[in-house]
């Protein structure tokens, strides 16, 4: 049916009847193609770095680990003094391939995080062939798109971006069903695609929201160019309804979840001009053609790119902010030959049956450069894009369409239905590469790197001629009649291309060895040091917390592995009051990262003592990261191979029982970090509301005991002789709730940061709970209420 968002095969075939199209094989070509690409992460030789190990495995590590131990994973006592996990977009708890793994194994390794997120891609890889089948493109065609999608562009140079990895994958898969939905006026397929976009959304990050805006824009498309749109919109109604009810199914709840935390946390809303620093700068589309021209891969020195210190000296500042590897734009060189030759230069883009995703890339790639097209200030106005800060991560959608599009057109020319070049076109394509060519070398001339582009340059030229073999000898063997053979041929080339331009680096893959103390079976002598020193100091109302800072980029998240309470940790969504307390940022991997806040000023803080912050490991001196230490504020307790670890020995307990409570102004607290004259934690507690009256008499020592300390539970015993409060050194967060003996009662919030309750004369339980369906229902409740007031 012409009303698919991709429209049926093309009307240029031969008359004879067409073969079947062999699935089967071409399905295993892909495979075998996608293990050779693999290999070097699936055999463990290396594994994928930097956010892919520093905050993604901890996270699957305590997702598997509270699971296998009958734990809740929806909140965590281990990083930032408490999280939300089940509203963090980041937590994989509700990404189905990575809660299988934790499913099944209380302990993965990195292999198995590695694996299933090459074997994301290659579910999207298989769901693009069957797209090429539906419509009876060339199998040759349908092996360029499904490797070109899996190890090009963004998903080879930016795999460490897991959750970004992850939409990408559902895009391809909800990209077949809804095709097939629209094609088949299938209700069932539809609402397989919703399901399908419903995880994709669940990334809730930016190459999520712009597969919707695409895969929306196609539907658009498709129905408006149908034949007759009118019946082609009454036959979609039905599968677009059961997909946007299997959306919603799948991700309503979570998706309410992080926005109501949002109103909360620090997450700040990006203005034009900032997501502007994070545009692709149009120098980066060389690296289409001449993969690593930049020297992305290699060490950081070498980087010459734009943004880098030696493209900045040459042609001044740019005020952007992407790493090294966010500009990378290589496919491999067949695909992105032909969209530029047969595609663009021929006009073979703007056929109606692919003219749709022609528009659709062409105007993701307006999105990725930004600042520098007008047509970005237009995008940046649909709704959601002012929450994420760089346009340059359009790239994973750019890399998928640029993928389909080359595959198309590989068929094109392998069915000789290709249009035939005129001299001037011949002319032209020649031309804009030996343009490309000499721009590349000028630049690299100019800013002074020609001795690295020397590599990538020749690298290109090889390859060049290799592609160029491959593609003749295919298109003989297809008009042949030998379409398999012609597929191996260019599968194999495509993978010897990719495997060289597209390899691992420096950016997608370092040695295991590197993350060892994020393996839940470490002998890292720092952690196994802090693991003994915490057991140590436990008391039945204590549970100390740690400190990790400044000590390398994957340390700050490995609490999350060895269950350690640390005050700090890897994400760039925290809770905001916990940020604005402790001056908690992201990250804390270098030791300027590392700042703090009028309320906790110095590690020699009440506020750090009321946390129980009673062990501090540091990749330097402490001294450098905290300038108000005078001696003997910390104590030295060890020198271990990466940090220096300090005590604090005032750290307070977790639990107290205090019978004393006033009134306090906590944003006043928070913003001087002044707290009340002759404030003491052990006595009193402070509510920003007035206290509730205690029975009156003479004091007489009580306790209260931690009985058992779950993730989203915690339970205390209290002996409370004339009543009184009991504080939980906890960070507040209203999705918790409170219960004594068995009764809800309210959850107060207690000395600006913590959570307390009243407790009765006598002894009680005290039961602590996280209840966040409670808490989403009630926070849309009163979001209601304030938008529907009642009338005077």
């Amino acid at each position: 049916m012409s009303d698919a968002p991709l429209p049926d095969r093309d009307h240029h075939e031969t008359e004879h009847p067409p073969a079947p199209w062999p699935t089967a094989r071409v399905m295993l070509l892909v495979c075998a193609g996608w293990l050779a690409l693999s290999w070097p992460w699936l055999s463990g030789a290396v594994t994928i770095p930097w956010d892919a190990k520093a905050h993604f495995h901890p996270q699957l590590q305590f997702l598997a680990s509270s699971l296998h131990r009958g734990l809740s994973p929806f909140w965590t006592p281990y990083v930032f003094a408490g999280s939300p996990q089940v509203a963090d977009p980041q937590s994989l708890i509700f990404s189905p391939p990575f809660f299988l793994i934790a499913l099944l194994n209380p302990a993965p390794d990195f292999r198995w995080s590695d694996g299933a997120l090459l074997g994301s891609l290659l579910v999207g890889a298989l769901c693009l062939v069957l797209i090429f089948r539906d419509r009876g493109w060339h199998p040759a065609g349908a092996v360029v798109c499904a490797l070109s999608f899996a190890f090009g562009a963004a998903a080879a140079w930016r795999i460490q971006h897991v959750g970004q990895v992850l939409s990408l994958s559902y895009f391809a898969v909800t990209l077949l069903l809804l095709s097939r939905a629209l094609e088949r006026s299938s209700w069932r397929y539809g609402f397989a695609a919703g399901l399908a976009a419903g995880f994709m959304v669940l990334g809730r990050d930016q190459v999520a929201l712009l597969g919707v805006y695409v895969l929306a824009g196609l539907v658009l498309a498709a129905i408006a160019m149908a034949d007759k749109p009118l019946p082609a919109l009454r036959a979609s109604l039905m599968p677009l309804l059961l997909g946007v009810i299997g959306a919603t199914l799948v991700a309503t709840v979570p998706i309410l979840l992080t926005a109501v935390l949002a109103e909360e946390s620090n997450r700040p809303v990006i203005d034009l001009a900032g997501a502007g620093k994070g545009s692709l700068h149009p120098g980066s589309l060389l690296t289409g053609l001449i993969a690593n021209l930049y020297g992305a891969s290699g060490p950081l020195e070498n980087f010459w790119g734009p943004p880098s210190p030696a493209w900045e000296k040459r042609f001044g500042p740019l005020d952007l902010y992407l790493a090294r590897n966010m500009g990378e734009l290589y496919l491999g060189l067949l695909p992105i030959l032909l969209v530029v030759g047969v595609g663009i230069v021929r006009g073979a883009l703007l056929r109606r049956e692919i003219v749709a995703l022609s528009v659709a890339a062409l105007l993701v790639l307006v999105f990725a450069l930004g600042r520098y097209t007008p047509g970005f200030a237009l995008l940046f106005h649909l709704p959601g894009i002012d929450f994420y800060r760089r346009p340059a991560d359009a790239l994973f959608i750019l890399g998928a369409l640029l993928a389909i599009l080359g595959g198309y057109l590989t068929h094109l020319v392998l069915t000789d239905t290709a249009p035939r070049p005129r001299r001037w076109q011949i002319g032209l394509e020649i031309l804009l590469l030996l343009a490309a060519f000499a721009a590349a070398i000028w630049l690299a001339w100019t800013v002074g790197r020609l001795h690295v582009a020397v590599v990538p340059l020749v690298t290109a030229v090889l390859c060049l001629i290799l592609v160029a073999g491959a593609l003749v000898a295919a298109r003989g063997l297809a008009l042949q009649g030998a379409g398999m053979a012609a597929a191996v041929i260019l599968a194999a080339t495509m993978v010897v291309d990719l495997a060289v331009n597209n390899g691992p680096s420096e950016s997608t893959a370092l040695p295991a060895s590197m993350y060892d103390v994020l393996r839940a079976d470490s002998g890292n002598e720092t952690i196994a040091l802090l693991k003994r020193e915490t057991a140590r100091t436990a008391g039945p109302d204590r549970r100390d917390r740690i400190e990790l800072a400044g000590i390398d980029f994957h340390w700050p998240n490995a609490s999350l592995v060895h269950g350690l309470d640390n005050t700090l940790g890897y994400n760039p969504l925290r809770l905001g009051l916990y940020s604005q307390a402790t001056g908690a940022g992201d990250h804390v991997a270098l030791p300027d990262q590392r700042t703090f806040s009028p309320l906790m000023p110095s590690y020699r803080s009440l506020l750090a003592d009321m946390l129980g912050l009673r062990f501090i490991a540091t990749g330097v001196p402490v001294e450098e990261i905290d300038k108000r230490l005078k001696p003997g504020d910390l104590v030295q307790i060890a020198r271990t191979k990466e940090a220096y670890v300090y005590e604090n020995p005032r750290a307070l307990p977790r639990a107290l029982l205090v019978t004393e409570a006033q009134q306090a102004d906590f944003s006043a607290i928070l913003k001087t970090g002044q707290w009340p004259v002759g404030f003491d934690p052990r006595r009193t507690v402070l509510f920003d509301k007035a206290p509730p009256p205690l029975p009156t008499g003479p004091a007489q020592p009580g306790s209260v005991r931690i009985r058992n300390y779950g993730t989203t539970e915690v339970l205390l015993d209290v002996d409370a002789p004339r009543g009184g409060f009991v504080v939980l050194n906890d960070v507040w967060q209203p999705w918790w709730q409170v219960e004594v003996d068995g009764k809800a009662t309210q959850l107060l919030r207690a000395n600006v940061i913590f959570r307390a309750v009243q407790v009765p004369t006598g002894r009680s339980t005290v039961r602590f709970v996280f209840r966040p369906f409670d808490g989403l229902y009630h926070a849309i409740g009163e979001r209601i209420r304030k938008a529907n007031p009642p009338p005077v």
